[in-house]
């Protein structure tokens, strides 16, 4: 009995977790992190501040588990992406993602606020960034080797080093968005470099037109 009433007390203490993400996640994309305190999240959840507090004591490991959750969200998504049927796929694929993160301005500057937390080795989100690296670039690295065996892309070229391109051009563009107050234009910039990219990793050396790339709404289900 002790037992069941020990799960249930974890599931309900779960669910008001996921509660708070979900509330903090729209607060940061709407308003943005600066302007979101954290006595407006415990009141949109029902809870005090220090009721707020038992989850997250700062609002900076809110951040943390927010981007966490987001990166848990695309990872997901990139695995039920359709299968790559000429070689365009990983590329096709960072332009649904770029417009999926380009949907909610506010989670742009999140990302970069995460950025800058994760360059101290101390900060959880050190640890968080330096894995979704890892992954990323593991995982972009796989898709176009998979591409090379089928044929359909070059063979010789170096393409971790062609992932690490892509995803820090995404990167540094979400960076420069946020410094320069959303004036430059994201998504049409990402694919003007993977248009660029195409030909030459592509065995056909064929141009692709990415403009009509869409991605579904990034929620947390």
């Amino acid at each position: 009995m002790a037992g069941s009433r020990r799960r249930g007390s974890y599931s309900v203490g779960r669910a008001r977790r996921e509660q708070i993400l979900d509330v903090a996640t729209a607060n940061f994309a709407t308003l943005g992190y600066a302007q979101t305190s954290m006595a407006r999240i415990a009141s949109d959840v029902g809870l005090t501040g220090p009721g707020l507090m038992h989850y997250f004591p700062t609002k900076k490991h809110l951040l943390v588990a927010v981007a966490e959750r987001r990166f848990d969200i695309l990872g997901r998504w990139a695995l039920d992406s359709p299968a790559d049927t000429d070689g365009t796929g990983p590329l096709r694929q960072m332009m649904r993602l770029a417009g999926m993160c380009a949907s909610q301005p506010g989670l742009i500057e999140l990302f970069v606020l995460v950025s800058a937390e994760a360059a101290d080795p101390t900060s959880a989100a050190h640890e968080l960034y330096v894995a979704r690296y890892e992954r990323v670039v593991a995982a972009l690295t796989a898709d176009f080797q998979q591409g090379v065996q089928a044929g359909f892309l070059r063979d010789g070229i170096d393409y971790e080093a062609i992932a690490r391109e892509c995803i820090a051009v995404a990167d540094g563009l979400q960076l420069q968005w946020v410094l320069t107050g959303g004036r430059i234009d994201v998504l049409t910039l990402i694919r003007s470099h993977l248009e660029r990219l195409a030909p030459v990793i592509l065995r056909s050396g064929e141009s692709i037109d990415l403009s009509g790339e869409s991605a579904p709404a990034l929620t947390s289900a």
